[in-house]
Order: C-alpha cells, then sequence, then structure tokens
C-alpha cells in the first residue's frame, strides 16, 4: 500500500527508524448496530500495525460515510459528534503506516469511489509488486489516480473492468495484480474479504452474536469479546451479505491453488503477542525461538535481559531453556511517543535513553545475554550496548531471534533500501565489532521454521513461509522492480504530498 521500499526515505520518528514496521491493518464488521464504534475499537487493539494515520468508512443502506484522520485512532476517533456522522451496521477501518507515500490525508484509507456498479470502499494491508506497472497503463487509458498509495489501482481496475457484477469485477482485477493483499471492501452488497493466493499478509474471521468480523489479527476480536472462527484461507474470498435480516457468509476461491507462503515476520515482531496467526499463538512461537537460540548459540553468563518490549518472550524461552536467569534490565518508557518527531541535535543524540533506560541494578559487574528480535541498521543495538557497558555489564552477549535481515521486503513491510541493511554489508563478526558487543548470534532460519512448529525445518524445494526478507527467495514476481519504472515520475507524484 505504498511505494517500493527503496524509495522509502528514513523513518521521521528518530528513535524507531532501526525497526521493521508493518504498514497497516484492517478492520471490518457487518451486522450490527453502532459497526463504526466497533470498529473504533477494532482499530485501537491494531493500533500497532501503524500509527500514522487511521480511517472509517460506514453504510447505512443509504449512503456511504468515511472520516479520515491522521494521527493515532485515541486522538481521533473520541467524539460522539464524529463517531456520530458514521451510522449503519456495516463498516471499515484501517490504520496506516506512512513511508513514502506521505503523510498526506489523500493517501489514507479505506479508499472510497461511486462505480458504476454502486459505492466501493477499501481497505488495503500488503503491498502490490506492480503496482507502477499497472497504474501507467491505466492512466494511459485516462484513468484518474487522486492518491500515490498502490491501493488506488485496485479501485481502477474494478472500475474498469468489462465483467458485468462487482464480485467478478472484484476477481478480474485480482487476477490482474501481484504481490501481497489481505483486502476487505465494502459495497451495498455487503462486505468481503479478500487474501492473496499465497497468504503472505494476514486476515481472520470472526463472530460477535449474529455479526460477523474480518480484522487483521484476533487481538482485534478480544477487545470486542468476538469468538475466533479462522483464518481466511489464501486466495479465498469471503462474502458476508444480508439474507432475510440475517447475516450470511459464503466463500469461494476463485484462483490457481499454490503453495502458501504468509509472513513468518508476524511470528517475529509484527503481530501482537496476545494474537493467534496462522493457528499458532505468536507468545509461544517467541518463546520457542528463543530457546531455539538457547540451544543454537549458548554462552556462559549471569542474566538474560530482553530489549522491550519485543525482545520479552525471546528472553524467557532462552532463560528457560538456559537456565540462566531472566531480569528486566532495561526498563522501556512508553510515553515518548510522537514529542520528539523533531527533536534537537541535543536530544537527538540522547537517542535510546529516551526510550530505553538501564535498570542498573540488575547489570552492574554482570555478564549479561541482551535478547532482541531483530537487527536492521543496527544503531538501536550499538546504543543499547554501549549503554549496558555504561551501566557496569562485564560482558555483553547479543542475541537474535530471527536470521539476519539482509533483503528489502515488498510485500507492505517498510524496510530500508538494502544498501542500509547492516547484514547485508557485514557478516555477523563484523556485525558485532560494529555494535560493542562481545559475542553476536542470531537463531538460524531452521530454527526460526522449528519455532514455527515445522519439525523439519525450512524446506528448499517448498518453504511454508514467506522468508524473503532473510534468505531473499521472493515469492512472487517483482515487476515493478525488474522493469526499473519511471523515478521521474515516481519522484512528480509523491512530491504532490
Amino acid at each position: 500500500m505504498s511505494h517500493q521500499s527503496q524509495c522509502r526515505p528514513l523513518s521521521t520518528h528518530p528513535f524507531d527508524d532501526d525497526k521493521l514496521h508493518e504498514e497497516c491493518g484492517v478492520f471490518g464488521i457487518y451486522g450490527t448496530e453502532d459497526a463504526a464504534a466497533h470498529s473504533v475499537l477494532g482499530l485501537h487493539a491494531l493500533q500497532h500495525r501503524g500509527q500514522e494515520a487511521a480511517g472509517i468508512t460506514a453504510f447505512d443502506g443509504k449512503q456511504f460515510v468515511t472520516q479520515r484522520q491522521l494521527g493515532l485512532v485515541a486522538d481521533n476517533f473520541t467524539s460522539e459528534k464524529l463517531i456520530g456522522t458514521l451510522k449503519g451496521d456495516a463498516a471499515i477501518g484501517h490504520v496506516r503506516y506512512s513511508t513514502a507515500g506521505g503523510s498526506s490525508i489523500r493517501n489514507v484509507q479505506p479508499l472510497f469511489a461511486d462505480l458504476a456498479t454502486g459505492g466501493f470502499a477499501v481497505s488495503h494491508n500488503g503491498n502490490l509488486t506492480n503496482a507502477w506497472h499497472l497504474r501507467r497503463q491505466l492512466v494511459k487509458h485516462g484513468s484518474i489516480f487522486q492518491s500515490t498509495s498502490d491501493s488506488e489501482v485496485i479501485i481502477h481496475l474494478v472500475a474498469t473492468s468489462g465483467c458485468h457484477t462487482l464480485l467478478d469485477k472484484l476477481i478480474d482485477a485480482l487476477h490482474k495484480i501481484e504481490g501481497a493483499y489481505s483486502l476487505v471492501t465494502l459495497t451495498r452488497e455487503g462486505l468481503m474479504g479478500v487474501r492473496d493466493p499465497l497468504g503472505v499478509r494476514p486476515l481472520v474471521l470472526g463472530k460477535l452474536g449474529d455479526a460477523y468480523i474480518l480484522c487483521s489479527e484476533t487481538c482485534a476480536l478480544d477487545i470486542l469479546g468476538a469468538r475466533y472462527e479462522r483464518d481466511v484461507e489464501p486466495g479465498e474470498i469471503v462474502i458476508i451479505n444480508n439474507n432475510a435480516g440475517v447475516p450470511t457468509i459464503r466463500s469461494i476461491k476463485p484462483f490457481e491453488q499454490c503453495n502458501p507462503r504468509p509472513c513468518i515476520f508476524e511470528h517475529v515482531y509484527f503481530a501482537r503477542p496476545d494474537s493467534l496467526v496462522d493457528g499458532l499463538s505468536v507468545y509461544d512461537v517467541r518463546k520457542r525461538i528463543g530457546a531455539e537460540l538457547a540451544r543454537e548459540a549458548a554462552v556462559d553468563a549471569d542474566v538474560v535481559i530482553p530489549v522491550p518490549d519485543s525482545g520479552v518472550p525471546g528472553a524467557i524461552g532462552y532463560a528457560a531453556e538456559s537456565g540462566i536467569p531472566f531480569e528486566l534490565g532495561i526498563i522501556r518508557n512508553h510515553y515518548v511517543g510522537r514529542t520528539f518527531i523533531e527533536p534537537s541535535d541535543q536530544i537527538r543524540h540522547l537517542g535510546v535513553r529516551l526510550k530505553h533506560n538501564a535498570n542498573r541494578w540488575q547489570i552492574d559487574g554482570k555478564r549479561i545475554i541482551l535478547v532482541d528480535d531483530s537487527i536492521v541498521r543496527g544503531t538501536t543495538s550499538l546504543k543499547i550496548v554501549d549503554m549496558m557497558r555504561q551501566a557496569g555489564a562485564r560482558e555483553v552477549h547479543m542475541r537474535i531471534a530471527s536470521p539476519p535481515t539482509r533483503h528489502s521486503c515488498f510485500y507492505g513491510v517498510d524496510t530500508p533500501e538494502r544498501s542500509k541493511l547492516l547484514a547485508a554489508r557485514m557478516d555477523i563478526d563484523e556485525m558485532c565489532r560494529y555494535i560493542h558487543a562481545d559475542s553476536l548470534a542470531f537463531v538460524s532460519i531452521d530454527g526460526l521454521y522449528r519455532a514455527c512448529q515445522q519439525e523439519n525445518g525450512r524446506q528448499m524445494d517448498r518453504p511454508s513461509y514467506c522468508d524473503a526478507c532473510f534468505t531473499g527467495d521472493y515469492p512472487t514476481h517483482l515487476t515493478d522492480q525488474d522493469q526499473e519504472p519511471d523515478l521521474k515520475q515516481r519522484a512528480e507524484i509523491t512530491a504532490l504530498n
């Protein structure tokens, strides 16, 4: 839902730019009063998937109303007046993490268009790898784009399809796109959820009374007290509409079957630990990754310390497997937020200390094992290792609960260009020296798969996950990358924001 990653700038948040970011979360509900209010709660639970903007489209049987705002859900969707404009028993929502498309309101979703078949609203999680190729074709034939989001390509493909029904138009459009997408759409005919044939991005189905819910993660069901029914399957379209006053559901699979490749980084970092992804508890997977690390990269030490918050389950698993005590040696300040979006040089120099502070009494004089989920640029790891030494650590051993991130993602994850990924420029020994650690180790790709209950590890000829950020094995064509789209045109469009 944005430009390809090598065109992305550094994050505008100076203390958050050394993590990979999921770019959005989607939510849809059909068949309940105050659908928009339910969507607000669901988006609250998905806020970790995108903090730059949020939007909701509601339908009351007669008209569609959309509210789209920059900023957090809690900062924008609290007033009764605002939510009161979003009437109806059906709604979809979206939270977005901004990339090079910018934080312009024109890129905030849901996107809405009046088509010949009626109103069509869409929320998209993922990234199309042939969006620029399709966009140029559509523009040549008269399409006028209002945003720089690749998600708008889907709307234009639906609008220009020669098929008769809206469902057939959507299927026709989906057959033309490549990459990753989980969609929720809202039309006069009902709510639809779509997952790409590889299932790269997650989408789950839930139920609240008679109402049905589609959302990116099960934690959005939990906040509403809804029941998790199942994952939407790769290549499946779920259609929810009204039958004699009762919401009904049906499923079709219009795509050729292929080997699913859901994103393995959902288990490493993106998903909330209290969610189920691919039927697995994210929290349990992360603990198992830590245990795999302890078996693969044991080291004598006095204490295991997580880099909060994402390193906590892995550190628990490492400590349990190794028998080394677990302690909270780093305390996170949860209130940094966006206050320092444009800090002075002096404040920026303090860097990681504004977000993390050493718990000196658990560190001084000890040999410590630091557990984190990943290393991207390496800047945060360097600062945290130095912080541990300043707090009196005798030795600092870094253990990472994912393999080295050596490749950019083109499927909906905000990654730096490859030249800025530390593991793409250095081997592990060089990385260890760069971050000033006494030792550095990453879980193996097979260890990561075993933690995801793939007992035989990664099968080279038939991997069960998309792990391209680690292996460079991209499961789809990268048309826009291969064709080197017109960078001048891309820059001009981006400048509009």
